[in-house]
């Protein structure tokens, strides 16, 4: 009698079928089983110190506290981190949002729990939020990256992510072309909180880029408006602001 090896080796049948890419060069990994090539592992520049106290982002000054953009504009958020510089990762960051590469998260959470797993659980969260897209958007894409990375990220770190507390209503420009002002009338009466009742009192956003936070901001004004006190911040890669 044969036995069934896609019940007995589901995740190896699986890889064998559909080989696991590598999120920094795209190819089958190598050796099998791993989540990143041997030879590309640490390709990507973590976000180093000094940082941001507020965004994150690195500093070219040691006696400095905050970025420009910090500096120049309030946000409703307490603070938040970042794993990667954006320039280091962007092509990666591109396929993962764009070419269905949603296997990469797994490598990238399992990176954020290391290199920030230890602030994560510092903010003792009582859930992740994923920072959602328009429902037009996800049916064209297929998927929402911040929530494959967010769900990953919850699983490696036992964290409950709430994927229907916030939605997002109203389809906006793309943000990359736009001046900071403009990014913020962009994102007005974009989101909603969608339960009457919320009962958390801290929460991580978690998104793909931080550029200067407008996005997040503008989910943290709903979560602010419906009593979460304190409210930070994760993404996988950050920008130079604007």
């Amino acid at each position: 009698m044969g036995v069934n090896l896609t019940k007995v080796f589901p995740g190896m049948i699986t890889d064998l079928l559909y080989p696991r890419r590598c999120p920094v060069c795209d190819r089958a990994v190598r050796p099998f089983g791993r989540l990143v090539c041997e030879t590309c592992a640490d390709s990507f520049a973590y976000v180093k110190e000094p940082y941001c106290m507020k965004c994150g982002k690195e500093l070219s000054e040691e006696t400095e506290e905050y970025c420009g953009d910090c500096m120049r504009h309030r946000h409703l958020f307490d603070c938040g981190r970042a794993l990667y510089t954006y320039k280091s990762a962007a092509d990666s960051i591109y396929r993962f949002k764009y070419k269905g590469r949603q296997e990469y998260a797994a490598y990238y959470a399992a990176c954020m729990k290391a290199g920030l797993g230890q602030w994560i659980a510092g903010c003792e969260p009582d859930a992740i939020i994923p920072i959602p897209i328009h429902e037009s958007k996800k049916r064209s894409r297929g998927y929402n990256q911040a929530q494959v990375l967010a769900e990953e990220l919850g699983r490696c770190m036992d964290i409950p992510v709430e994927t229907d507390l916030v939605k997002r209503i109203r389809k906006t420009a793309p943000m990359k072309d736009l001046p900071m002002t403009e990014r913020q009338n962009n994102l007005k009466r974009a989101f909603k909180i969608c339960r009457n009742d919320v009962k958390l009192n801290t929460t991580i956003i978690i998104d793909d880029i931080y550029t200067t936070g407008s996005t997040i901001d503008a989910v943290s004004y709903e979560l602010r408006g419906a009593g979460v006190r304190r409210i930070y911040f994760v993404t996988l890669a950050i920008g130079n602001g604007i």
